[in-house]
């Protein structure tokens, strides 16, 4: 069991973890050992997620969860299968935290008495600046 945060825990079954070659460094190593880690949750069909998370999450991470609602994350960070592993289901259990938190109700606020004034006086101002700048013709006697 993963602990996400104090209500949210995720069984280790409900992820996949397939580990792939890693293009970087790692010398001549880089070729023979699959070192990378693609992970993978199912974000749609997942129980441990409550509902409202569920769509938070899937809206953050965007381009990484695909049309079926799976979460791919590639870790390809660290030389080592298991550093790579741990790195990727930190930054799954980071993602979730993000979607777990609910976002603050914005409030419509309306412009002050003094900001509508000092806008009109600046557009006042522009305004005498401009007609001051016309070409005004001569009376010819």
């Amino acid at each position: 069991m993963i602990q996400i945060t104090r209500t949210i825990t995720i069984d280790e079954s409900e992820i996949q973890q397939k580990f792939i070659r890693a293009p970087g460094p790692g010398g001549q190593n880089v070729n023979k050992v699959a070192t990378a880690v693609q992970l993978r949750f199912d974000v749609v069909n997942s129980s441990s997620l409550p509902d409202d998370v569920r769509k938070r999450l899937i809206c953050l991470a965007g381009r990484r969860v695909t049309e079926d609602g799976v979460l791919i994350i590639e870790a390809r960070r660290f030389r080592t299968q298991e550093r790579n592993r741990q790195d990727a289901i930190a930054r799954l259990a980071e993602l979730i935290r993000e979607a777990a938190e609910k976002p603050k109700h914005r409030r419509k606020t309306k412009p002050t008495f003094a900001s509508k004034s000092r806008r009109l006086e600046t557009k006042h101002q522009r305004g005498k600046t401009k007609h001051m700048r016309r070409f005004i013709p001569r009376a010819d006697d």
